[in-house]
């Protein structure tokens, strides 16, 4: 009963392909135009209706509205008031909602070997740090266990590798081992690109405090896939 109701009311939104494969049920849900971007910016945590939208270029507040409005029909999110002195209203994925991260991870993974991956557009700091976590390859030096800082786009995140998974939380980074400071897209470069961290250091892409071997040796983890030769 509560399946159809979830159906009913989210039904009323929008037009559903009405087909019983769970792959066209999956874009009945989230497969409007900015939908899984809006989820991948809660992945990390709760995020007031300004924080996405910013985000977010492009998107505008009219349509975030509605995004929202269906994903919490449908189960994905929920909004909640912060407690006092902040009573603000925040929006946040439910547990299932969460179950999403690894269907996002997996087409991020399988969308950045094609040869139409632009990397010079805009990207979210949100959109930085969980492309850390898709892209780390822990088998490459599988003992290291950093303690890392970041703060990107003037965003704190303090992140760590736990069971070879890179671990990541939204609060201030002082205290941690490694500090890597910079924007999204020049730190992109920084990681995903040829050339060493002291180069980007030295042309003011990255800034990093801490022990410069120990962060080259946590930028060697990532690397972008190839497009496959058939």
């Amino acid at each position: 009963m509560q399946s159809e109701k979830i159906t009913a009311d989210y039904g009323k939104l929008r037009r559903w392909y009405r087909d019983a494969c769970g792959t066209a049920l999956a874009m009945d849900l989230i497969g409007e135009r900015w939908a899984l971007l809006i989820v991948r910016e809660l992945l990390l945590g709760p995020r007031r209706f300004g924080e996405i939208r910013g985000a977010l270029p492009g998107l505008s507040a009219n349509v975030l509205t509605q995004r929202l409005e269906g994903m919490e029909k449908a189960g994905i999110m929920r909004r909640r008031t912060l407690p006092s002195p902040a009573n603000a209203q925040v929006y946040e994925l439910t547990r299932w909602g969460y179950a999403l991260e690894e269907p996002i991870f997996a087409l991020s993974r399988w969308a950045a070997g094609s040869p139409a991956h632009d990397v010079t557009l805009p990207l979210s700091n949100t959109a930085f740090m969980l492309s850390l976590r898709t892209m780390m390859d822990p088998r490459v030096d599988p003992a290291f266990a950093p303690d890392l800082g970041f703060r990107i786009g003037g965003e704190p995140f303090r992140a760590a590798i736990v069971q070879g998974r890179l671990a990541i939380e939204r609060r201030e980074p002082e205290g941690a081992g490694i500090v890597f400071v910079g924007e999204p897209l020049k730190l992109a470069a920084t990681f995903y690109g040829p050339a060493p961290l002291a180069e980007s250091i030295r042309e003011g892409r990255v800034e990093v405090t801490g022990d410069l071997g120990q962060a080259q040796r946590f930028v060697t983890l990532f690397r972008l896939p190839a497009f496959p030769a058939d």
